[in-house]
């Protein structure tokens, strides 16, 4: 993880700021400080605590609403001075409710877009586990591997159409239709989104 010995304690009076951020969709979290104390508790936990100016005590994040941040990884910046810090996040990071600190007039990346992709499959992967009555999920999923994938196959065609004979908006339509398939695919036979993306990276990095 990182080494406390390395990090700039002194310019800060011995607290460091710590920025929050959701591992699996980038979002920006929070903003908070931690003292070495705060550090060490939350790498030994693995549960984010900083040190809290207000209350002037150690503060495990959820400790009283049970939406803690769970650690992935902890950084420096180049001049030691903040961290960076990659959570998961069990419910609302902000105490009023929201995702983030910033409410839900957040900005939102391109990256965030994306990671979407992410909380979809843990959808599919839920709908997969519990099979909820009326679920579109769960209705192809009874039918069989070979239906999913053939929707997949259908969804491909129907997208190749759209792309010569109809209005953006319906490529998209059947693009969305595609992805979300394909995700189920790969979840029915036990694969997953990150190993698409890292066959992509490994042929990205062969043509460099």
């Amino acid at each position: 993880m990182i080494d406390q010995n390395t990090l700039d304690w002194d310019k800060g009076g011995g607290l460091i700021p710590a920025v929050v951020q959701d591992v699996d969709t980038g979002a920006v979290l929070m903003l908070a400080y931690m003292n070495r104390e705060a550090l060490d508790e939350t790498l030994s936990s693995k549960r984010v605590t900083f040190w809290s100016r207000s209350k002037n005590r150690l503060w495990t994040k959820g400790e009283t609403s049970g939406n803690f941040l769970e650690l992935r990884d902890v950084a420096a910046d180049c001049d030691n001075d903040t961290l960076l810090v990659l959570v998961k996040p069990v419910g609302p990071a902000c105490h009023t409710g929201t995702a983030t600190c910033w409410g839900n007039a957040a900005p939102h990346s391109s990256a965030e877009a994306v990671a979407f992709l992410g909380t979809l499959e843990q959808v599919i992967t839920d709908r997969i586990a519990s099979k909820p009555e009326g679920s579109y999920t769960a209705k192809l999923l009874a039918e069989g591997t070979r239906r999913v994938a053939q929707k997949v196959g259908e969804e491909g065609l129907e997208l190749a159409l759209a792309a010569v004979a109809q209005s953006d908006h319906e490529v998209i339509g059947e693009a969305a239709d595609l992805v979300y398939h394909t995700l189920l695919l790969l979840k029915v036979k036990g694969l997953s989104l990150t190993q698409v993306v890292a066959e992509l990276q490994t042929r990205h990095a062969a043509r460099l």
